[in-house]
């Protein structure tokens, strides 16, 4: 299985302007530059696209890991933050943290810790990224 993305830029850094558009349509020429990127302009940026990614990928293994398990989740629902900082070599993501908010009925928490901590190591993006991933989950009645 492939998936695909496609980036266009023209311009400096600064003064450029880009966009991102996926293989499956949902985003299409969207927009993004040094300022939606580095301050708080409009668009989109790469961090908050690997957010998403991770989040998604967590959140879908989870529930993976749940039903293997025997449970299912009533809902799931994951924030990813992105930390970009600079560093000696230049800007690196250094760090992950999801947060869970899940209601899964029935589940016990050592089950429920095991599958979230499976979940993390397991989902194909964790396994891609090597900043440092942290999370907190919180199972609600």
């Amino acid at each position: 299985m492939k998936r695909s993305a496609t980036a266009a830029w023209s311009g400096g850094l600064k003064d450029g302007t880009g966009t991102v558009s996926l293989q499956s349509g949902v985003l299409s020429n969207s927009r993004y530059g040094f300022q939606s990127r580095f301050e708080e302009g409009p668009g989109t940026n790469p961090e908050e696209l690997i957010a998403a990614a991770h989040a998604g990928c967590f959140t879908m293994a989870l529930s993976l890991q749940l039903e293997e398990a025997g449970f299912k989740a009533e809902s799931l629902k994951t924030d990813a933050v992105v930390t970009l900082e600079k560093v000696a070599s230049g800007f690196e993501i250094t760090k992950i943290h999801l947060n869970l908010a899940a209601k899964v009925p029935g589940i016990g928490q050592d089950v429920f810790d095991t599958a979230v901590n499976n979940a993390k190591v397991g989902c194909p993006v964790s396994k891609l990224l090597k900043a440092e991933i942290s999370l907190t989950s919180k199972l609600e009645g």
